[in-house]
């Protein structure tokens, strides 16, 4: 797999540097804006030169529909890959409408829990957000359960508060009772919910950045220890009436318990399944439950269960063994074909971006290409609230590179400022409108050295957020709440996100495309056409011509 060079005379002398600031879109330029409303000169200087805007949710980056707000995973699968794929979210729902979902490992869970006469459990996050679930996939494998005779069934419910609106749990709770009401209604059938907390405390860690949060995730879904209360209800109210402050991504844990004893702990002979689709926040309790050699935390005596994933989060760590549906198989990315050309590559994020550069810039694929062409550099990321340092590490990520681009060594550099989505997910505005200033203020520090190196710098998003901090009704206005002010917002946005060009060199020679809905799977030939190489026939075409 060679990539065709273009004439010498075309090439870019400097390093290509990708900016991808994550979370910041062109949103409505009002209030409810925080990348407006922020301190931005270096960005403002940008919208004066050569720049568009992209398209990073829905259909253009494989989601089901265009209602679907883009995210952080489909979003650098898509800037890595120079294509569009089918995403998890579209996936499953299609493997659900035709049925293959409930063949292959599905039957075995369904057989092991009736010839064991033991639990189905299903653990993942309750909501409608499509970014990590969904609650109509869950309801469909329960209802699927029942139809084929596994009469006792388990939910260990994360609370989102995140993808959806901040404190909508009880909304996604009532639809699921009203499920088990469905299915307890007939004899002998007992599905009931069992264990729950916030997103963000329990569970769902990823990169290893806290491993206790997988910790008491598997203390409370697996042994069932936790604090107890007899509803989920019960204990969404009670906590939300003693942690005020707390959405529900932050909602502390519990254990669902009749007669003082957890009314769903996983014991040996049980099925689990973990019915999220997105992968870097289920990778760690899939290594709970398979690795034989497990060292993060002490998880006691491990039950002797089947467990599958809703899909193969990495294909190739095997992770996990059993899963019911085929990921996408994204190959031939950006990063491989520049190994091929001997391209150095350096990427750069904190922990909790870190693997959106590699991994999923890698087409959902562990480790390196090349070793000696590519170098990854991972700052780790601050165990604080996120809005309390909205600066993050983004002065980190821009010294290193700094360093690298002075250094010659590397002509692809790729980097992901976290802040605009990190901060934008907690809902603070004022703490989402010094995350971007910071971004601006590090942008314009790198920018000064890409000018130095002779290089070129293309900044874009993979997704909005802090774009647009409020609740919206049909009609595109803010919900209020009970004083009127405006209800905030702590999920994505559908806002298109920018592409700037920052080349000291000028645009004499190239001009933007003419393309219809472009999107960011336009912008791995975009880097191809600056390091010099034609894209492959079926990348999607880039957003520069020569003039």
């Amino acid at each position: 797999m060679r990539l065709k060079r273009r004439t010498k005379e075309e090439q870019t002398q400097g390093p290509v540097v990708l900016v991808v600031m994550d979370g910041v879109a062109i949103g409505r330029r009002d209030e409810s804006d925080a990348v407006h409303l922020a301190h931005t000169p270096t960005l403002d200087a940008l919208s004066q030169g050569m720049w568009t805007t992209l398209r990073a949710h829905g259909t253009a980056v494989g989601m089901p529909s265009d209602g679907d707000m883009g995210n952080s995973e489909v979003g650098h699968n898509a800037l890595g890959a120079g294509r569009v794929f089918a995403q998890g979210a579209r996936l499953v729902q299609e493997a659900i409408d035709s049925g293959a979902i409930f063949d292959g490992n599905w039957q075995n869970v369904t057989a092991h829990c009736k010839d064991k006469q033991s639990t189905l459990h299903l653990l993942g996050l309750l909501s409608d957000g499509n970014v990590h679930s969904h609650e109509k996939h869950l309801h469909a494998m329960l209802r699927q359960a029942a139809k084929e005779g596994v009469k006792r069934a388990r939910v260990h419910a994360l609370l989102d508060g995140r993808d959806v609106p901040d404190r909508s749990a009880l909304e996604y709770i009532d639809k699921l009772e009203a499920v088990f009401a469905e299915i307890n209604a007939q004899e002998g059938f007992d599905y009931q919910l069992a264990s729950g907390g916030g997103r963000m405390l329990i569970t769902m860690d990823r990169y290893e950045a806290d491993w206790e949060m997988v910790k008491r995730g598997w203390a409370l879904h697996v042994r069932g220890e936790g604090r107890q209360f007899a509803s989920a209800r019960d204990a969404i109210e009670t906590l939300r009436r003693e942690y005020p402050d707390a959405n529900d991504q932050y909602l502390p844990s519990f254990v669902i318990a009749k007669d003082g004893e957890a009314v769903g702990p996983v014991v040996d002979g049980d099925a689990v399944v973990l019915f999220n689709f997105r992968g870097d926040r289920a990778i760690e309790m899939c290594r709970a439950f398979e690795d034989e050699d497990f060292t993060p935390f002490d998880r006691g005596t491990r039950p002797d269960v089947l467990f599958v994933g809703m899909m193969q989060y990495d294909g190739d760590l095997h992770i996990p063994q059993r899963f019911l549906v085929s990921p996408p198989h994204i190959e031939r990315t950006m990063s491989e074909y520049l190994c091929h050309e001997g391209v150095r590559q350096f990427a750069i994020s904190e922990t909790q971006k870190f693997g959106h550069v590699t991994y999923f810039w890698n087409g959902n694929k562990s480790g390196k290409f090349n070793e000696e062409l590519e170098a990854y550099v991972e700052i780790p990321s601050d165990d604080v609230p996120f809005e309390e340092r909205p600066w993050m590490k983004a002065a980190e990520i821009t010294d290193e590179t700094i360093k690298a681009l002075r250094s010659g060594t590397y002509q692809f550099l790729r980097l992901n400022y976290p802040n605009g989505d990190m901060i934008g997910h907690t809902g603070n505005m004022q703490a989402a409108i010094q995350s971007v200033a910071c971004v601006d203020l590090c942008l314009a520090r790198l920018l000064k050295v890409v000018k130095e190196v002779g290089g070129v710098a293309l900044i874009t998003a993979d997704h909005g957020n802090s774009d647009d901090m409020f609740e919206r009704d049909k009609q595109g206005q803010p919900k209020r709440d009970e004083n009127g002010n405006p209800k905030i917002k702590t999920s994505h946005s559908l806002n298109p996100v920018p592409f700037y060009i920052f080349d000291p060199k000028g645009h004499k020679d190239y001009q933007l495309s003419e393309l219809d809905d472009a999107g960011l799977s336009h912008v791995a030939a975009t880097v191809f056409y600056f390091l010099g190489f034609e894209a492959p026939e079926d990348y999607d075409p880039s957003l520069v011509t020569p003039a």
